[in-house]
């Protein structure tokens, strides 16, 4: 004797609805950043923007590579050396700057125009090509990443 079954699976209409209305959260939303009505917090700028937060700090720097392979950090206004970066060392420094300077390179634009250096109001490190548009954010990189671009920043002028 067999039994009969129904094999006709039916999802219950409250899934169905409360799907749908997941669907529609998540597009309204995407639109709303899209259009700007939020700000994107993968957008750093547009966040600073949105919570108006202002320079605290910017330093205007020059990076040089030297023969023996060291990175030269210069204040771009005095000539002063800021820093100097041995062979080996720096990795997130070099790695950041390496960037940078590819976009320069693919633009056909020289190490001379000064990079800017920006502590803002809130604490965050952006490091900034006035040239090129390209920025790095450097806060979300650990402490002691930080800390050396802050340290770039001691005897700056705001």
């Amino acid at each position: 004797m067999s039994h009969a079954h129904d094999h006709n699976p039916t999802v219950p209409p409250g899934a169905l609805i409360a799907a749908a209305a997941l669907l529609l959260f998540t597009m309204a939303l995407t639109g709303a950043v899209r259009l700007g009505l939020i700000p994107q917090s993968g957008d750093p700028d547009g966040s600073r923007a949105a919570q108006q937060i202002a320079p605290a700090q910017v330093r205007e720097l020059r990076f040089a590579d030297r023969a023996d392979g060291a990175v030269v950090v210069t204040d771009a206004a005095t000539g002063a050396k800021v820093m100097e970066i041995g062979f080996g060392e720096g990795g997130f420094v070099r790695a950041t700057l390496r960037r940078m300077a590819k976009v320069r390179a693919d633009k056909q634009i020289g190490s001379e125009p000064p990079f800017k250096l920006i502590r803002w109001e809130n604490g965050a490190l952006t490091l900034t090509d006035p040239q090129t548009g390209k920025d790095a954010e450097i806060q979300g990189f650990g402490p002691d990443h930080t800390a050396t671009f802050a340290s770039m920043l001691q005897d700056g002028r705001s």
